[in-house]
């Protein structure tokens, strides 16, 4: 069994202390709350202050929590929200579309897979939820790269690996891919990523109509796509699943 990391355990009890108790507590108070020695608990404290997570007031010399715990609690609370309201159209997408629905966002250089509906069609099919996808070659990737500015520089930042002979790689061919995206409001793969299989997918808007995260669709080539030309009414019906989960978040009409 492996054993826990102790430096790690007594950074979690420390915020738990500062997250549970006064607004502010004293190097005193958290090293002996905590049974620590004052010089282990100051220098937990403060490699969580250099991280963000924690923050010292400068008059009293106290400490609580900091702005980076926030930040990552809101995204917690966005992922689950945008989950939450994309349930009900992502199944309809299923269904009127015959396959299977991903929603992704972005994370850590690549899109991560928040939800997963599967094809309609009794299949033996494999839970994608929590799977990584690249950004460079996927719908999904291209559509949170041509809206996120924060995507689109991890795209440009990070390696792009040819998957097949169809992948896009260099930056300038990249660049005109996402024009095009933003152009016509969704991205496709077209066995960019995978032999024989392709994708549609659309950004989702919150209500500060910021781009938050991408639902799409993927499937067999010769089921979305028909004489070299991905089917119109897939494409519709991704861009209004799209559009459906942007309004349930607040973001209005796009």
């Amino acid at each position: 069994m492996a054993r826990n990391i102790q430096s790690l355990e007594r950074a979690a009890a420390m915020l738990r202390l500062l997250a549970g108790g006064e607004r502010r507590l004293g190097l005193s108070d958290i090293a002996s709350s905590l049974g620590l020695a004052k010089g282990t608990a100051h220098g937990i404290l403060r490699t969580l202050q250099l991280e963000g997570f924690v923050e010292q007031d400068e008059a009293s010399g106290r400490y609580q929590l900091g702005a980076e715990l926030l930040r990552l609690g809101t995204t917690y609370l966005d992922v689950h929200e945008l989950r939450a309201r994309a349930l009900v159209w992502t199944d309809d997408l299923a269904r009127s579309s015959g396959e299977s629905v991903h929603l992704g966002v972005l994370h850590q250089h690549g899109v991560l897979i928040v939800h997963h509906v599967f094809r309609p069609d009794d299949s033996r099919q494999v839970l994608e939820i929590g799977a990584m996808q690249p950004l460079h070659s996927t719908a999904l990737g291209k559509v949170l790269s041509a809206y996120d500015p924060v995507a689109h520089s991890e795209a440009l930042e990070s390696e792009r690996k040819p998957f097949t002979d169809r992948t896009v790689c260099d930056a300038a061919g990249f660049e005109e891919l996402l024009d095009l995206t933003r152009a016509r409001g969704y991205a496709a793969d077209v066995e960019e990523t995978w032999e024989g299989v392709a994708s549609i997918a659309a950004p989702i808007h919150d209500r500060r109509r910021m781009p938050v995260g991408a639902v799409g669709i993927t499937g067999a080539v010769e089921r979305l796509a028909r004489g070299g030309e991905l089917r119109p009414e897939l494409i519709a019906a991704v861009r209004d699943c799209a559009r459906a989960v942007s309004r349930d978040l607040g973001a209005g009409r796009f």
